[in-house]
């Protein structure tokens, strides 16, 4: 499921979150990326290394995306599958 949480003054258009039984991933605009944020991240097998930051949290893990980098769509959709999985345990 896609929706749009946490609407506030400062962010009036609010959050993009997928979610399923809980949420995958949380999408935040940056200065100078889009990061997309995995709650369960730490528990994700992550072979390719997409994840490039807060690889020192317990729990969380996410990828910034840079303007014109690409993304392994095969490796991003494996780690959606993965954090779904979690959820659904």
């Amino acid at each position: 499921m896609e929706e749009v949480k946490w609407r506030k003054p400062s962010n009036p258009d609010g959050v993009p979150v997928w979610s399923h039984e809980g949420i995958v991933c949380v999408g935040n605009v940056l200065k100078a990326a889009v990061r997309l944020t995995f709650p369960a991240g730490a528990q994700i097998r992550d072979p390719k290394k997409l994840f490039n930051t807060r690889l020192d949290s317990r729990t969380v893990r996410a990828i910034d995306v840079h303007a014109g980098e690409t993304v392994d769509e095969g490796a991003l959709k494996a780690i959606v599958l993965e954090a779904v999985r979690l959820n659904a345990s």
